[in-house]
C-alpha cells in the first residue's frame, strides 16, 4: 500500500500550537533542551505575523499536519542574493520515513528556484545526526565546509 499524497502549504496563524509542540519535541529530540514555552510561543507567533522573521511550511497528510519546516533568509554579498535557511525542521513520528521531509524540501526548493533573488539553500544539522544528514545529501545538499560558532545570551 503507497502512502496517501503529501501537501504542503504556508503556515497560518491556527498552526501556531502545532509549531510550538513541534519545536518543543525537535529541541528534546535533537539536543535534549527544555524549551522555555513562553518564549518559544511568542517567536514563533511573532514569525507567523511577520514572513520577514520567518515563514513556516506545513506537510499535510488526510488533513493531519505531518511536519514543517522554517525559512529565514541571509543577504549573501559575494552572490548579491539571499540564501534561504531551512530551519526547524520537523516531521511527526507516525510520518518519518514516508516522505514528509522530501515533500517540504522539494517545495521550497522549487520555491527558492523562481525567485531571481535567491542563490540557493542551506541547513544546518548536529554533527552526529548521521541519519538526517544522509538524507540531506541524497536530497542533493552538499557539505558546506564551514563551522557554525555562536555567542548567545
Amino acid at each position: 500500500m503507497s502512502d496517501p499524497a503529501i501537501t504542503i502549504r504556508p503556515a497560518q496563524a491556527a498552526d501556531l500550537e502545532t509549531v510550538v509542540e513541534f519545536n518543543r519535541r525537535l529541541a528534546l529530540e535533537t539536543e535534549s533542551k527544555e524549551l522555555p514555552l513562553p518564549t518559544l510561543r511568542a517567536g514563533v507567533a511573532a514569525a507567523l505575523a511577520d514572513p520577514h522573521k520567518a515563514r513556516y511550511f506545513m506537510a499535510e497528510v488526510d488533513g493531519e499536519i505531518a511536519g514543517q519546516l522554517m525559512l529565514t533568509r541571509e543577504w549573501s554579498d559575494w552572490r548579491n542574493g539571499d540564501i534561504w535557511w531551512i530551519q526547524s525542521v520537523y516531521v511527526a513520528h507516525d510520518f518519518r520515513r514516508r516522505g514528509v521531509f522530501t515533500a517540504l524540501y522539494r517545495h521550497v526548493e522549487q520555491l527558492a528556484r523562481t525567485q531571481p533573488d535567491v542563490a540557493g539553500l542551506r541547513l544546518y544539522v548536529e554533527a552526529h545526526n548521521y541519519a538526517a544528514q544522509q538524507v540531506y545529501m541524497a536530497l542533493g545538499m552538499k557539505p558546506a565546509g564551514y563551522h557554525v560558532l555562536e555567542s548567545l545570551w
